[in-house]
């Protein structure tokens, strides 16, 4: 059945005959088309069944068909049955050649076979051999050199610290031949591998004794050596680190010592014993004992931070400085890389972190301490800045050190080498200030000790200025007031930044004093009177700006005094000191608006009078001056005796009244040069005036010469007076001195009625005529008026038919194209 299935699929053939496909579709011949057919079960199946004749029939007829089958499939298939069957033929002739051929190629292989694998298998052997003799030989080179390198080991033993470095190199070798092989039960060298331990051990702690002793000693020779002695035994990274921890330990049980409150309360404690019934109870926040006791701690830390700090500088110096003689690498190089930092960064961030947790919860744990740090901040801080200034000075006097440390061979090796760089106590970096991280671990008690001393700079400005109070503090309180900021300063003055602190806190005192005295101050109207004597509000106006005066030059005595006081600080005070001198002025202010409108209101009244009188027969003036000078004299001296004279601040008084004379002169000149007519009585008199107000404005001031420009313009504006029109065009001090203004307002006085002045054309009083100067004081916008008024006198003449000017109009029209080309 197979084959009759393998030679359908072979070639196309017709759809099977009806016959097969009944006999494919029969179920009785479905075992039969299994893969797992098996003989014997269907057998034992058909014999169990009983069915064995109808079976036997069935297959008989199926094998029938079968035959059937088959015989079509050849006859169909005659001429393709024929060809394979020559094909056939030919293959086993193909074969057979192939299979002699094969047969001689594994003959062939066989023969080299016999010529290979015995060589092969003695070049295994071989190999075997000479690896086992080269580890052998190896051993015994490691063994024979372990013997040398440790008969060598008992001399540089001997040979004490001179030959150390010569025998933490031969360690080190013996390390390097002891790596990666298992010595252990060779007997030959047993002992000496025994011996070997201990030679390290026993330089490691000759090392290790060097080094503290170089270090404490500053010797960079013998910190050098042990230095050398690590590098060579191959742990100078974990020594070094070891090192620094230690000290680190170290400090960190002498501050938790330093701040214990029972070793700081021992000695308050009474040691005789007291009665029944009575304990001994410390009381250290109240005792000076308690106090001294902690101050002596504190500095004796101090020592010992300041001591450990150096001598870690000092390794640093020497790491920084040592190179290996054989591999030339910097010792330091092997501290810092894979990025560690150096280690006297990595010290002394230990130690400021160790002194601010620390410093934390001793202070947490006890207010006495806290009460003392809080209390006397200052001297803590001095301690501190003079750790840090000794620290500085460690590092200014190292490099002295090495210069003068030793003469050995391995000190000329280190002037040999490179400049170092500079350590963290003498440059700042950009992301770290050592000094800042120093001071962290007092901010708190810097805040405490800011808050307590602006109480004790406020407690006593409080005390005397009551609430409802009227009057300023006396003499003595406010004494009371400047020695407590003269001792807050002078306690801050260990630090610049506590000096600055304090000095904002000095300014707010200044500020309050000021705030209430600004509300002692009258402001009533009778605080600007001037016609009467002095009213009570004045009174206290003058005792509040006497005090203010007193306060301002206290503190700048004070701040004078002060040594190596901070420009930053002193900037401070004199910011909140012109803030009183401000306040100062704001409080006079009145009485000096009044006495200016005063002095204003008699110069104006100069026009009330007659000046178009002719000159008399004896060629001088009736009286020396005129009736509003004499009130003006009056009115200046009765003022300065009634009003400033009380002031004790003669300076700031002159400078105030000093610029009042400057406006009285102003004025006095401005309005004489209004008056219209003005005869050669008139002028003499008004010349008289002149030399009179020199006089008047004296009280004003220091001197009259030190009025500046407006005493310039008063003695150059007489002799103007009996000048021609021709000459005062021509003067020199027109433009300089005299404004070109004021000398076209007088020259309007010499002309005609019909040249009105600019007041007169506006159809102004001369009291608002000078209020608009005043309003306008730009030469510019006073010049186009009075222009104006030169027009409209222009367009009245032509208006009216006038043949010709007045002789005054060409020089006053001259002198206005030269005044504005003056200004262009």
């Amino acid at each position: 059945m197979e084959e009759a299935g393998a030679g359908g699929g072979a070639a196309p053939a017709p759809a099977p005959a009806p016959a097969l496909a009944e006999l494919l579709a029969d179920e009785c011949y479905a075992d039969f088309f299994r893969e797992d057919f098996d003989v014997k079960a269907y057998t034992s199946q058909s014999i169990h069944q009983a069915v064995i004749a109808e079976q036997l029939a069935k297959l008989a007829q199926g094998i029938s068909q079968l035959d059937k089958e088959l015989h079509l499939q050849v006859v169909a298939r005659h001429e393709d049955l024929l060809a394979q069957a020559t094909g056939i033929e030919s293959l086993e002739g193909v074969l057979q050649m192939m299979q002699a051929r094969i047969g001689a190629l594994q003959s062939t292989v066989d023969r080299i076979r016999v010529k290979i694998v015995d060589p092969y298998n003695k070049i295994v052997s071989r190999t075997a051999q000479l690896a086992k003799l080269q580890a052998a030989c190896d051993l015994l080179r490691r063994i024979i050199r372990i013997l040398y390198l440790s008969k060598r080991l008992q001399g540089q033993l001997q040979g004490g610290s001179r030959e150390i470095t010569k025998a933490a190199q031969s360690l080190n070798e013996l390390d390097y031949l002891s790596q990666g092989i298992d010595l252990s039960g060779i007997e030959v060298i047993e002992n000496d591998l025994l011996f070997i331990a201990r030679a390290r051990l026993e330089v490691e702690n000759q090392a290790k004794r060097l080094l503290e002793q170089g270090v404490e000693t500053q010797n960079p020779t013998q910190v050098g050596t042990a230095l050398q002695v690590f590098h060579n035994l191959g742990t100078l990274k974990d020594t070094i680190a070891h090192v620094v921890d230690g000290y680190c330990t170290v400090l960190e049980e002498n501050i938790k010592n330093a701040l214990d409150i029972k070793v700081l309360t021992q000695p308050s404690q009474t040691v005789t014993r007291g009665g029944p019934g009575r304990a001994a109870m410390p009381t250290p926040g109240n005792t000076a004992a308690f106090r001294a006791a902690l101050w002596t701690n504190m500095e004796k830390l101090m020592d010992q931070i300041c001591a450990a700090c150096g001598q870690v500088q000092h390794l640093q110096k020497v790491l920084t400085k040592k190179r290996d003689p054989v591999s030339h690498v910097c010792f330091i190089e092997e501290i810092v890389k894979d990025g560690q930092s150096d280690i006297l960064y990595k010290f002394w961030t230990a130690v400021t972190q160790t002194l601010s947790s620390q410093f934390q919860s001793a202070t947490d744990s006890s207010m006495f301490l806290k009460q003392a740090f809080e209390g006397e901040y200052p001297k803590l801080l001095r301690l501190y800045n003079d750790l840090w200034k000794r620290l500085q000075q460690y590092s200014q006097n190292i490099q002295r050190n090495f210069n003068t440390g030793g003469t050995t061979d391995l000190f000329a090796e280190l002037q040999q080498m490179e400049e170092d760089t500079q350590d963290i106590f003498m440059q700042k970096t950009q992301d770290y200030d050592p000094e800042k991280a120093l001071k962290d671990s007092l901010q708190q008690y810097e805040a405490a000790y800011l808050s307590k001393s602006l109480s004790r700079l406020f407690d006593p400005i409080n005390l005397v200025f009551p609430p409802g109070g009227r009057n300023p503090p006396s003499s003595d309180e406010l004494d009371s007031i400047i020695k407590t900021i003269a001792s807050e300063l002078n306690v801050a003055a260990v630090d610049p930044d506590l000096s600055l602190a304090v000095a904002k806190n000095v300014a707010k005192t200044i500020q309050l004093y000021g705030v209430k005295s600004e509300q002692l101050l009258s402001t009533q109207g009778d605080a600007s009177q001037v016609i009467g004597p002095l009213t009570e509000g004045q009174r206290r106006n003058v005792a509040v700006v006497n005090s203010l005066y007193k306060l301002h030059q206290s503190v700048l005595k004070v701040i004078t005094n002060q040594s190596s006081f901070p420009a930053a600080a002193e900037q401070t005070v004199t910011t909140a000191l012109k803030a009183v001198h401000d306040l100062m002025g704001s409080a006079v202010q009145p009485l000096l608006n009044s006495v200016g409108d005063s002095v204003e209101a008699i110069i104006i009244t100069m026009h009330q009078e007659d000046f178009s009188g002719s000159l008399s027969s004896s060629g001088k003036p009736d009286v020396p001056c005129s009736l509003y000078m004499k009130e003006l004299q009056g009115f200046i001296a009765r003022v300065m005796s009634d009003y400033f004279r009380h002031f004790e601040c003669f300076d700031f008084v002159f400078d105030n009244t000093e610029a009042m004379a400057q406006r009285a002169i102003e004025l006095f000149i401005r309005n004489a040069s209004l008056i219209r007519p003005l005869g050669e009585g008139g002028k003499m008199r008004l010349a008289a005036d002149f030399a009179q107000m020199e006089l008047a404005v004296a009280p004003l001031c220091r001197r009259v010469s030190d009025l500046g420009k407006s005493y310039r313009q008063l003695r150059s504006f007489r002799p103007l007076l009996f000048q021609t029109s021709e000459h005062i065009a021509s003067s020199p001090a027109l433009g300089e001195v005299i404004p070109f203004s004021i000398i076209l307002q007088f020259l309007f006085t010499r002309a005609p009625p019909e040249l009105k002045s600019p007041f007169q054309r506006a159809e102004w009083s001369i009291a608002r005529y000078s209020q608009w100067l005043d309003d306008h004081p730009s030469e510019k916008d006073r010049l186009a008026l009075i222009r104006g008024a030169l027009e409209a006198y222009v367009q009245s003449v032509r208006t009216r038919e006038g043949k010709e000017f007045a002789p005054v109009y060409p020089i006053m029209v001259q002198l206005l194209q030269k005044a504005m080309s003056v200004l262009q």
